[in-house]
């Protein structure tokens, strides 16, 4: 059994007024009686959009009759995963992913310059994303799930519904908004947990990583 300091935690943790997609509602966390105030218990409300901080996308967020995340194979979650690195500042592409080996089944996750941006309030537009192509050529390649430390797999005002779209059709569950500030390239362990919500398109995730010995951690 692997101890707790093996386990890298890569969610971005949720708070009041944390960065969130324009347009979708802030986070609002509301301590409804507290200890430190002389009540009988602490107890909280949270009140946030469900693509809040790190969290899964369904394939119902963009297709209709998509699975939900409650019809989320527990395959998809739980396994190892690859942590890629991307040289290019602005776009994923096609022709990077090529370089890689890409495997059908394989659980990938992309550490881009986002990561260096990780904890720093106010949204971004030039966030790296995937080109439409890049998008395309992860679904032909029939991966198991994507994972981005950006709030989208698109960009903002560019593909983001295409790149969604290509991806969910092809079966690829999608885990947005990851922590890789402390992530190398190479091998993990990885668990990721969306909260359990029927009907839901999304969900908020906690999602930890562990490396594998021969990433030589």
């Amino acid at each position: 059994m692997m101890s707790d300091d093996s386990w890298i935690d890569v969610t971005v943790p949720i708070r009041a007024g944390m960065t969130c997609w324009p347009g979708d509602p802030p986070v609002k966390i509301e301590r409804i009686e507290d200890l430190e105030r002389g009540d009988e218990i602490t107890f909280s409300r949270v009140e946030l959009g469900l693509h809040a901080g790190t969290h899964v996308d369904a394939p119902a967020h963009y297709l209709r009759g998509g699975a939900t995340i409650d019809n989320m194979p527990k395959d998809a979650m739980i396994g190892t995963a690859r942590v890629i690195g991307v040289r290019d500042p602005e776009i994923i592409t096609a022709e990077e992913l090529a370089e890689n080996d890409i495997c059908a089944g394989e659980i990938l996750l992309f550490r881009t310059r986002n990561s260096s941006r990780t904890g720093k309030s106010g949204f971004v537009e030039d966030f790296v994303y995937f080109s439409t192509l890049a998008a395309k050529f992860l679904a032909n390649r029939q991966i198991r799930l994507v994972g981005i430390d950006a709030l989208s797999v698109g960009g903002y005002r560019k593909n983001e519904t295409i790149a969604h779209r290509v991806l969910l059709e092809a079966g690829v569950w999608i885990v947005e908004n990851l922590d890789l500030s402390r992530v190398t390239p190479g091998e993990y362990e990885f668990l990721c947990l969306p909260v359990k919500i029927q009907g839901a398109e999304a969900a908020p995730a906690r999602v930890l990583l562990s490396p594998l010995c021969r990433n030589g951690a």
